[in-house]
């Protein structure tokens, strides 16, 4: 599906547009995932990014990647095994 809007010209002025299409998808795809509308894979997917750097995406926009309280991560953290050499 395509979408098309109108961006007033002195908007459009600072960036080409295939920057300006890059980052639609990017905030889509962020807004969607924040909101539990979809998965952070299919976030990544729909702003044509890998999982890691979408990730960073979401940090950049302050959306947590985790949904773990300070107490399931611990106990997950308490399963593995530090080795030292």
């Amino acid at each position: 599906m395509q979408i098309s809007i109108e961006l007033p010209n002195d908007f459009i002025e600072f960036q080409t547009e295939s920057d300006i299409k890059q980052e639609i998808r990017n905030s889509y795809a962020v807004w969607l995932y924040q909101h539990e509308r979809v998965t952070l894979a299919k976030a990544a997917e729909l702003a044509g990014s890998d999982l890691y750097v979408f990730m960073s995406i979401c940090k950049a926009n302050r959306v947590p990647v985790m949904d773990l309280s300070r107490d399931e991560i611990l106990e997950e953290l308490s399963g593995f095994k530090l080795e030292r050499s």
